[in-house]
């Protein structure tokens, strides 16, 4: 019980850092839908899916190399400046390519008038490349605070300067014609892109003290070799996992009329996925802690047991959330401007997805800890078949609904396949039935919900109803927790 105490409070650290700076950094999200049309929003959308792929690609799994050489190896300091010297060769060789063919890029993504923003976001990932490293090695070395710190100190340098380019310059303009320092007169959403490079910017000095801890070790071609062998399988995981988390996003626009319109609906959908921002943020935050704490426990006698329970607690927690946004979605809905309120119906399709995302992560323990990388890149290689299937035949068929629907099913086909494969090759005593019992009566409360606000005139009731669906489900948890204590 200890671990997991250890665990549940670094995943709050991490998760209230996470929390209070991306929550604050959410509250964006009604100011750029009221500025930006649905059209222009939809390419802010469009980058920043982009931007996810080649995260992976730039760190091409050293993260989780490092955690794992780090438990094994004599020399754990030329493991740490092995990958970090690793990413900053790659990341350098990236940003010269993309910035030499900045305008063929930009016409192959569809906009040929925009090479800047290439370049901005060639500059972004990269930097965010060669800090995901100094990163890994503040949470190997259980210092989530100082982790926080400074990941909020990009956040918020960001919010300020958004504030700054849309707010306060344009107002001083308009009501003094005076031109403030970096603004043109015109505002545009390239100013979210150089908000977002100025804080990635920011963020490199203040990790020095970790890039400095680089400097004792040394670039070992052999341990590079074998972290690359365990590493890029991983990439691989990860490239599939970001074709299933964001192709959605990028091929959305290709399948209506013109691109206005298919920017419109991506921007559309893109504002509504952020809604799912809770339970987005609570699985991020638990797996900055759940990594190195999967690791650190392998070679405990109970790590079975363990890994079982963290699950009952993951998903409970998911659920809790999932009923907390959809049962009261017509005030989360004020997070966006009205004119994006049509996609409203997709946010349960993708809280339930990323709760599913989430559970798969969970199971992925057993190919990571059992060092067969390689199958779990084999299940991300199907979940990307199966997402690029779903999207191709979904999205014609019922436009963006369709390609929230394929995310669905893409990720409860990985959960399925993760979990079969695992039973043979780890097998870990997860209490399945019970949370399987738990989604369908988290899934028939929603049901109820809706059901109650389709004949429900006053909203006061209808949220005082939902507020007695939400207490209802608590309380079954709390009897089958404590009877099965």
């Amino acid at each position: 019980m200890s671990a997991l105490k250890k665990l549940a409070s670094q995943t709050a650290v991490y998760g209230l850092s996470q929390i209070v700076g991306r929550f604050v950094n959410y509250l964006l999200v009604p100011l750029h839908t009221a500025l930006f049309a649905t059209s222009e929003y939809g390419v802010n959308t469009l980058m920043y899916s982009y931007v996810t792929f080649f995260n992976v690609l730039l760190t091409y799994g050293m993260e989780t190399a490092f955690f794992r050489f780090s438990t094994k190896h004599e020399r754990p300091e030329d493991v740490y400046a092995t990958g970090l010297r690793s990413l900053l060769m790659s990341s350098s060789l990236f940003v010269v390519l993309f910035s030499l063919f900045a305008s063929p890029v930009a016409s192959l993504i569809r906009l040929p008038q925009h090479p800047e923003y290439v370049i901005y976001f060639t500059l972004i990932i990269a930097l965010d490349a060669i800090s995901a490293l100094p990163f890994a090695y503040l949470r190997h070395h259980n210092k989530p605070l100082r982790f926080a710190l400074i990941k909020n100190i990009n956040i918020f340098t960001n919010i300020l300067l958004n504030l700054y380019f849309l707010l306060l310059c344009p107002y001083v303009h308009q009501h003094h014609q005076v031109l403030l320092p970096f603004f043109d007169g015109s505002v545009n959403v390239g100013m979210i892109f150089i908000s977002n490079l100025v804080a990635s910017s920011i963020t490199i000095p203040l990790l020095i003290p970790e890039f400095k801890a680089m400097i004792p070790g040394k670039f070992d071609v052999l341990l590079w070799r074998q972290m690359l062998a365990y590493a890029l399988p991983l990439m691989v995981v990860g490239f599939a996992g970001m074709i299933n988390e964001t192709l959605d996003r990028t091929i959305i626009a290709y399948f209506y009329a013109t691109p206005e319109e298919g920017l419109a609906a991506n921007g559309i959908y893109g504002a509504n996925y952020k809604l799912s921002i809770l339970m987005t943020l609570f699985i991020q935050a638990f797996r900055y802690a759940a990594e190195p704490f999967f690791f650190s426990h392998a070679k405990t006698d109970d790590k079975r047991t363990v890994y079982a329970q963290v699950m009952d607690y993951f998903v409970l927690v998911c659920l809790g959330l999932f009923l907390g946004v959809t049962l009261y979605i017509d005030v989360c809905k004020y997070f966006l401007d009205g004119n994006y309120w049509e996609g409203l119906h997709v946010v349960p399709v993708l809280l339930i997805a990323n709760m599913f995302l989430g559970i798969y992560y969970n199971l992925s323990v057993w190919y990571k800890l059992s060092d067969q990388t390689n199958k779990g890149a084999m299940i991300s290689l199907i979940g990307a078949g199966i997402t690029i299937a779903a999207n191709f035949i979904l999205v014609p068929m019922m436009g963006y609904t369709g390609a929230a629907w394929a995310t669905l099913i893409c990720y409860v086909s990985m959960t399925l396949i993760c979990y079969f494969m695992g039973l043979k090759y780890y097998p870990i005593p997860y209490h399945t039935i019970k949370l399987m019992g738990y989604i369908i009566l988290a899934l028939m409360i929603y049901a109820a919900a809706v059901l109650l606000k389709e004949n429900t005139a006053s909203l006061t009731t209808q949220f005082m109803l939902n507020g007695l669906l939400l207490f209802l489900f608590a309380g079954v948890v709390f009897m089958v927790e404590r009877r099965n204590k």
